[in-house]
């Protein structure tokens, strides 16, 4: 059968449900993640939303386990969810594609986006992208959404809260040194892949991982994810002043995360 990243129907909450008790035990024991602000994400529980998180490490990376897990966990496994995946895994790595869609990943493009929160369901999304999974660890601190405002396009569009979740520790799963963004200019893989970042890791267990699609073993360093109050624009508001907003409070947040991390 022809694989199609755009459909919503090959979303298996049996799947889910098989994979959850794995996914718990690895956050728990081997991520020690923690969670706060869970109380926000339960106040959308019974409406469609968008759930917008920073993203760290790219497609191993810890944080889509842990973030996705605990969604599973608060809204129940059969509650409809989707994850958005970088529209080169879904159109060129379909092998991967169609592992991930049965746990709900969707190509990542804004009518996907508003198709699924149409049917009712809630949509997870990174809008800092390759840009902020592979910025430099001297960086990890940072949200970095770069000038991507679709997100709040989207959710003024199908009328619904953005609830912003913000991990910390994440982006230690791997060390990374450089961004690469020569490296796409030069093998145009923005045009050819969508790909802004080209990044050069130190990663287990390859020692040195060079490029987006290196899968890695995340290092075992603690994650904690919290979860703030929903945010909610209206038509007339505008979406780069409304990405700033969910980005500065996003932004505040990791600094105190950040801060509580340094006195344990």
């Amino acid at each position: 059968m022809r694989f199609d990243p755009d459909r919503l129907d090959r979303r298996d909450a049996r799947a889910v449900r098989a994979l959850l008790p794995l996914v718990k035990a690895l956050n728990a024991r081997y991520a020690r993640l923690r969670r706060d602000g869970l109380e926000h994400i339960e106040r959308v529980a019974r409406e469609p939303a968008l759930f917008v998180s920073n993203h760290n490490g790219g497609i191993t990376g810890a944080d889509v386990a842990c973030t996705l897990g605990t969604l599973w966990e608060t809204l129940g496994e059969d509650a409809p969810l989707y994850a958005l995946a970088h529209d080169s895994v879904m159109r060129h790595a379909t092998v991967i594609g169609r592992v991930i869609q049965r746990f709900g990943a969707l190509r990542a493009c804004p009518d996907n986006a508003l198709a699924a929160l149409a049917s009712g369901a809630k949509v997870l999304v990174y809008p800092g992208g390759e840009l902020e999974a592979f910025r430099r660890s001297s960086r990890r601190d940072e949200i970095v959404f770069g000038a991507r405002s679709g997100f709040v396009r989207v959710a003024q569009r199908a009328g619904v809260p953005i609830v912003p979740i913000v991990a910390h520790g994440a982006h230690r799963s791997a060390f990374i040194l450089h961004e690469g963004e020569a490296i796409v200019r030069a093998l145009r893989l923005d045009r050819l892949a969508r790909v802004q970042r080209f990044p050069i890791a130190l990663a287990l267990p390859w020692g040195l991982a060079v490029g987006p699609w290196a899968p890695y073993l995340p290092l075992p360093f603690p994650v904690r994810l919290r979860a703030l109050p929903p945010i909610r624009f209206s038509a007339r508001d505008d979406p780069d002043a409304g990405r700033e907003l969910v980005r500065t409070r996003m932004q505040r947040a990791l600094d105190a995360m950040a801060r509580e991390a340094k006195k344990r």
